[in-house]
């Protein structure tokens, strides 16, 4: 009996889907769970699993847009053995005492450090056209094309910057990263400040945790706020949820697994929807300045940078400190230029202190 291989529904606004990758061919025998294909929607990247085991007949190829719900290969079904490991070659005896000694063996290459970005590569097939090539937009870069757009479009859009030095938080992190790893098994990180400090700021200017729907101002009461994360097919804005109750391990170990889930492939829509605020880190490409473009209902997004040694006047003489620019975008219809300053300087103070953030954080 041959079972359909079915586009599935990705959300209420996804009507369609491209063929990113088959990572089988026709006449290849799975085993259920095997993973046969990777859909790329406007939204998200989705692996396929088969849903049994068998014979695999692939209708669609790669690079193909579709319908959701439309059939794009199946699956004959059939038993398919496991494969046996193969057995170990049993070593010929040594004539002689010396050829039994092994040869030294070179060391293994190291592990490459993995990136956070969507697997698999964007695979659309590309036409030449003599110094030129042209191929079909991904759905999910037309879906960033035009949201940007659109965000540009409906707003007011205004920046305004300031400056932090990131020399306390670089000597707390240095002074408790060893307990801290050992605690709770993973880094104390930049972001995680950001986050906390982005809360007591939205505390502070409650106008920037609100966004405008028709003529109504909804003010949103809680805070799960958007980490930007860059990837090969684009920005993908997963969302951390209730950051007021989360403690700094906590928001560090949800970072870590979205960024997991983008190296996978497996961030879901219910990942990056329902944010109040956007935070993005261009510093980590080395962007020393920007203006961030808000990630729309939401009415500011705050862009980190690059760390930067410059001279600063501090208690009246030049000193050398690790600088970083900040830049706060935000919708000028909702939020006056005042209330935009307030919140850049309050995030400045709790990044400056951060031992106070954490002493807060630990109540």
């Amino acid at each position: 009996m041959a079972i359909d291989i079915i586009v599935p529904a990705a959300g209420e606004s996804v009507t369609s889907a491209n063929i990113a990758q088959w990572h089988i061919a026709s006449g290849d025998l799975v085993k259920k769970g095997d993973i046969l294909v990777t859909l790329d929607t406007d939204k998200v990247s989705t692996e396929l699993e088969a849903e049994v085991s068998g014979e695999v007949t692939i209708t669609v190829p790669e690079g193909e847009e579709i319908d959701i719900g439309a059939v794009i290969g199946s699956i004959e079904e059939k038993e398919v053995a496991d494969t046996p490991e193969p057995a170990a070659e049993a070593p010929a005896p040594a004539e002689k005492e010396e050829e039994a000694k092994p040869e030294p063996k070179a060391a293994p290459a190291p592990t490459p450090k993995p990136t956070p970005v969507l697997a698999p590569v964007d695979n659309t097939p590309s036409t030449v056209e003599g110094r030129t090539s042209r191929k079909k937009m991904t759905p999910l870069r037309r879906k960033i094309a035009t949201h940007l757009v659109n965000a540009q479009r409906n707003a007011a859009l205004l920046t305004t910057f300031n400056e932090v030095d990131m020399a306390p938080i670089m000597e707390l992190r240095k002074e408790v990263q060893d307990q801290f790893v050992a605690k709770h098994g993973t880094k104390l990180g930049f972001m995680s400040f950001f986050t906390k400090a982005v809360v007591e700021a939205l505390k502070t200017v409650p106008s920037i945790n609100a966004q405008i729907e028709g003529d109504e101002v909804v003010q949103n009461h809680f805070f799960d706020i958007g980490v930007a994360v860059g990837t090969e097919k684009g920005l993908v804005v997963p969302v951390i949820r209730d950051c007021e109750k989360k403690s700094f391990a906590e928001i560090e170990l949800s970072i870590l697994d979205y960024a997991q889930k983008a190296r996978d492939g497996k961030i879901g829509i219910q990942d990056l929807q329902g944010g109040v605020f956007t935070i993005s880190n261009g510093g980590v490409y080395g962007s020393l300045l920007s203006t961030p473009i808000v990630n729309p209902p939401q009415s500011a997004i705050l862009g980190m940078h690059t760390i930067q040694q410059r001279p600063v006047a501090k208690d009246g003489r030049v000193e050398i400190a690790p600088m970083m620019y900040l830049a706060l975008s935000y919708d000028h219809r909702l939020v006056d230029g005042k209330e935009a300053v307030t919140f850049l300087i309050k995030i400045k103070e709790c990044l400056e202190n951060p031992a106070l953030l954490m002493w807060k954080d630990s109540q």
